[in-house]
């Protein structure tokens, strides 16, 4: 590691030693083994340096981490007097550290709305179905947002435990605007695609509207009857105004955009 390169992090103002940060990450992704080494510095010693140069570097960890970060992110995901416990799960997800695990199913409770999410969106990414059942409390929390990150874990996981709790919150809606559970839902396709289908002629527009916004997000062309007789045939309307043909008409675009999307990568 060079020392100037060390320094660059220490000296001048914040906002001086932030822009250096910038730098070495940049100079990081380009491959500089200096640059790395003194980020992996800032985050194996980040008592000695500001936190916001911390969360600024795990925002990018993938750019220089490797394996010796493991027992740093795992020791700061339990600090909650150096405040870094959200970037800390960053880290360990981006760099698929499962040991955090544990860790990061005690975070669900903590106080502050940034780590709690931080948490759920890292079960997502490195938790299996052993996580579900802490995580499913998640889906009738106050906040939006925490709603919508576990419902995306919960996606990300999998597994009949993850869909019995999701498909609970869709029949059994707690919340008018569920947009964020017709998404997790369509990650089971395609198992899923035949109960969406007898969701979308229920006796209940919200329940046949967001059938249909699952059903376009699936891109499976078994959707697609289902989805033109809704845009055809059906005038109901939401709680909130949505018309169920609108919703099937969107999720028609929705799911052609899906298969060209995979018939692009596929011809690349």
């Amino acid at each position: 590691m060079n020392p100037a390169d060390a320094r660059l992090l220490k000296d001048g103002d914040l906002e001086t030693r932030k822009d250096n940060l910038r730098l070495l990450l940049a100079r990081a992704a380009e491959g500089d083994a200096s640059a790395k080494e003194v980020l992996r510095a800032l985050v194996r010693d980040y008592r000695d340096y500001h936190l916001a140069l911390y969360s600024l570097a795990l925002n990018r960890a993938e750019v220089f981490g490797d394996d010796s970060l493991k027992a740093p992110l795992l020791e700061s995901l339990s600090d909650t007097r150096y405040n870094c416990q959200a970037w800390a799960a960053m880290g360990c997800a981006a760099l698929g550290f499962h040991d955090a695990v544990p860790g990061l199913v005690a975070m669900l409770d903590h106080p502050q709305e940034i780590a709690r999410e931080q948490a759920v969106i890292a079960l997502g990414a490195l938790g299996d179905e052993s996580v579900v059942p802490a995580l499913i409390p998640g889906l009738s929390d106050s906040i939006a947002g925490m709603r919508e990150r576990t419902a995306e874990s919960l996606g990300m996981i999998g597994g009949e435990a993850a869909l019995a709790a999701l498909w609970d919150e869709f029949e059994n809606r707690r919340y008018y605007r569920i947009g964020y559970i017709s998404s997790a839902l369509a990650t089971f396709t395609p198992d899923v695609i035949p109960r969406l289908c007898e969701a979308a002629a229920s006796d209940d527009p919200d329940q046949r509207y967001w059938a249909a916004v699952a059903l376009g997000s699936t891109g499976d062309d078994r959707a697609v009857p289902t989805l033109e007789r809704l845009m055809a045939h059906d005038r109901g309307s939401t709680v909130f105004d949505g018309m169920v043909s609108v919703a099937a008409k969107k999720g028609l675009r929705t799911l052609r955009r899906i298969q060209a999307a995979i018939a692009a990568r596929a011809a690349s």
